[in-house]
C-alpha cells in the first residue's frame, strides 16, 4: 500500500515540475518566469521533504534552507530589477517623471 503512495506522490511530483518547466520556458513575461522557477524550487523542496520522511532521516534539512534561501535571494532580486526597469518593461522606469524621460 504504501508503495503505491510513494508511486502516486512521485507522479504528482512529476506532472507539477513538468507543467512548472513548460511556463519557465515559454513565460511571456520575466514575472511569469521568476513564479515558474518559484514554483519549482518549493517542489525541490517537497520532494527532498518527503524523501526525507520515507527514509526516516534528517540530514536533508541544510540542503532545504540553502535551496529556501536561493529562491528567496533570487526573487528579491529579480523584483528589484523589475522595479527599477519599470514594471512591465514598457513604462517609465521607477521614479523617473514623463519629463526626464524626453
Amino acid at each position: 500500500m504504501t508503495t503505491v503512495l510513494y508511486l502516486i506522490a512521485g507522479v504528482i511530483a512529476a506532472a507539477a515540475v513538468l507543467i512548472v518547466l513548460l511556463r519557465l520556458i515559454t513565460g511571456p513575461t520575466l514575472i511569469d518566469r521568476l513564479i515558474a522557477s518559484d514554483v519549482m524550487l518549493t517542489t525541490l523542496i517537497l520532494v527532498i521533504g518527503a524523501e526525507m520522511v520515507i527514509s526516516g532521516h534528517t540530514r536533508s534539512i541544510p540542503l532545504m534552507v540553502v535551496l529556501a534561501a536561493t529562491a528567496i535571494l533570487g526573487s528579491v532580486a529579480v523584483a528589484r530589477f523589475i522595479t527599477r526597469a519599470g514594471g512591465d518593461q514598457s513604462g517609465p522606469i521607477a521614479g523617473e517623471d514623463d519629463d526626464a524621460r524626453r
